[in-house]
């Protein structure tokens, strides 16, 4: 039987290496880079905050502070029902016109259809009207209902102010260290403490000259 030399056997690698690459040739590699498109825009920039390009409306919208992902799906819905935009659109696809039509509908998503119930703010108390706050308008209007409701001292407002809980939840075994430091004193400790403490003359009076 007849032994391949070294030469034979890299040539014969080397030609099925060959066919293998004829037979995928013209096929895409799995490492090779996706083509950019270049009408893309990677950044565009919505009610002041920087959004992703490459990701559809829905999902973009999430990046800005008072939309999740409910409210996102929401507004691009009305956003192609007002201006006829498909569902999938990347951000950076829309124009500048469109760019600011979809933050008119950001800014006042009742006014296109959105249900009031997924609105964050509803029935104000000054106005009494359905509203959806982003942004630097949310923060500035949770604030101004927490200091509202500290000078009423409402339950509610008294609750922020000590950082316990608002809503029911338990405090037993949740929420330590949020609040005032409660210590657990043993019987016997209470006891012994009890005589001297009373034995002891009161702080702040001063003794009397005889």
């Amino acid at each position: 039987m007849r032994v391949a030399t070294m030469e034979e056997k890299t040539k014969q690698a080397h030609d099925k290496h060959g066919k293998g690459h004829d037979r995928h040739q013209g096929m895409p590699h799995a490492h090779s880079k996706p083509v950019e498109d270049k009408d893309l825009r990677l950044i565009v920039r919505i009610t002041g905050v920087d959004l992703d390009g490459t990701r559809p409306v829905e999902i973009a919208l999430t990046m800005i502070k008072g939309i999740g992902v409910r409210m996102g799906k929401s507004i691009a819905v009305a956003f192609q029902k007002a201006h006829n935009i498909p569902l999938g659109t990347k951000v950076g696809k829309l124009t500048e016109e469109q760019g600011k039509q979809l933050e008119e509908v950001v800014m006042n998503p009742a006014k296109f259809g959105v249900p009031a119930w997924e609105l964050n703010r509803r029935k104000d108390f000054f106005t009494g009207e359905n509203s959806h706050m982003v942004m630097s308008e949310l923060d500035l209007t949770l604030r101004s209902d927490l200091q509202r409701m500290l000078e009423t001292k409402s339950y509610k407002g008294l609750r922020h102010a000590w950082g316990l809980p608002v809503r029911g939840q338990r405090t037993k075994s949740t929420h330590r260290g949020k609040g005032p430091v409660v210590g657990v004193v043993k019987k016997e400790v209470a006891k012994a403490a009890a005589p001297a403490k009373a034995g002891s003359a009161p702080a702040g009076k001063k003794e009397e000259k005889k």
